[in-house]
């Protein structure tokens, strides 16, 4: 059996999203920047598409930047806090520990160009409080950005009230969304925020295309400078047919989040319960507000990396968490921020399943880990610490 289990890393495009973009890879093909009827018909497109991603989150089509994905659209929303913040000395940023590296990484440099930088610390399944958020302000802070659904474990955020608290307090308020925008309903005037960032392969579009929303009285900062696309913001002739494939991809994402939910989350709870009953294992993240598509489990006396490539030998494809971080042997940051301990944080997998998973599929994810599970610690030398006593157990 063969089942892809690491939609949070990316997803397969869907027939809807191909079937937008064919037409303007060949048919309407003209630079949306140029004057003829042939440039005109693309540029009308790219308004379209601009409308329909709008109206997808609640927001104006003035307000939607398209970018080259999640990571570009977080360094820009960050780099234009600062810049807007210089103006009033304010170079202070409030994020939090379990970011994804693309805010992570622009908070280190912005660190090296005089900004402040406050890491909020998150409990043990990954949630930070409004009233964290609250304490931490001060009057010099200029950006708080805090991811809505975390890529590793899954956990939604109190987006709405910490939204709130930033309004109160004349901060902007940045959410990197990528993990929920397409899975769970967006309205950024509701949630209360300023900025936010999508990236189309998490939906089943395309690759390489994005989008910065930015409430309308938030002049972003440049990074590409060129030509006067995307009102000035963003150099380069836009990708017509990456951007059309989004839309159509956002779209059919959020028309179909109820029922996906609906189905998905009874065959996220199963495979948790059924994961759970592997022996000194532990569900990472809270069991309840987390994406319906995420399980993310760390179990003792193994390796993580051990435990995915002999899981794909039973045609499981899986993660130990962010695909960006793959190549890295330390443990997941995220993990270690939620009280894992190294040992222990090694041995993580991640299952983020598809909308067509079968509950004849679920069991076998089931069936599978535990018999690879099984297989490592039966060879495991620190297994055998542990059940002789020389070690003891933490999970």
């Amino acid at each position: 059996m063969k089942i892809y289990a690491d939609n949070a890393a990316t997803t397969a495009m869907s027939k809807t999203a191909i079937d937008a973009m064919i037409p303007y890879m060949a048919g309407t093909f003209g630079n949306p920047s140029s004057l003829h009827s042939v440039g005109q018909e693309a540029a009308e497109a790219l308004n379209d598409a601009r409308t329909r991603i709008a109206a997808c989150l609640g927001a104006k089509p003035r307000e939607i930047t398209f970018t080259s994905g999640g990571s570009e659209a977080d360094n820009q929303a960050i780099l234009t806090a600062v810049k807007i913040g210089a103006r009033k000395n304010k170079k202070h940023i409030i994020t939090t520990a379990i970011e994804h590296h693309a805010i992570l990484h622009t908070c280190k440099k912005m660190e090296k160009q005089g900004c402040e930088v406050t890491y909020l610390p998150v409990d043990k399944d990954g949630l930070v409080t409004a009233e964290q958020v609250a304490a931490a302000i001060r009057p010099d802070t200029c950006l708080v950005t805090i991811m809505f659904a975390n890529n590793e474990i899954g956990t939604i955020d109190t987006i709405a009230e910490i939204g709130a608290v930033c309004q109160q307090a004349n901060v902007l308020f940045h959410t990197d969304a990528v993990q929920a925008a397409g899975h769970v309903a967006i309205d950024v005037n509701a949630l209360n925020i300023d900025m936010l960032s999508l990236s189309a392969h998490k939906f089943h579009g395309p690759k390489g295309i994005g989008v910065l929303y930015a409430r309308r009285g938030v002049p972003l900062a440049t990074l590409i400078e060129g030509g006067a696309q995307e009102r000035g913001k963003r150099a380069g002739t836009e990708n017509i047919p990456a951007i059309m494939g989004m839309a159509a991809a956002l779209e059919e994402a959020c028309a179909q989040i109820d029922a996906t939910a609906a189905k998905l989350t009874p065959l996220r709870d199963r495979l948790i319960a059924g994961l759970a009953e592997i022996p000194h294992s532990i569900l990472n993240g809270h069991a309840e507000k987390r994406l319906p598509s995420n399980v993310n489990f760390c179990f003792e006396g193994i390796e993580g990396e051990s435990l995915l490539l002999l899981l794909d030998d039973k045609g499981v494809a899986a993660s130990s968490g962010s695909a960006c971080t793959s190549g890295s042997l330390d443990p997941s940051h995220v993990l270690l921020a939620i009280g894992r301990i190294h040992d222990v944080a090694h041995g993580s997998l991640r299952l983020s399943l598809g909308e067509d998973i079968t509950e004849e599929q679920v069991d076998y994810l089931i069936a599978a880990t535990k018999d690879v599970v099984a297989y490592l610690r039966g060879m495991s030398p620190v297994w055998r610490d542990l059940t002789t006593g020389k070690r003891e157990f933490i999970l």
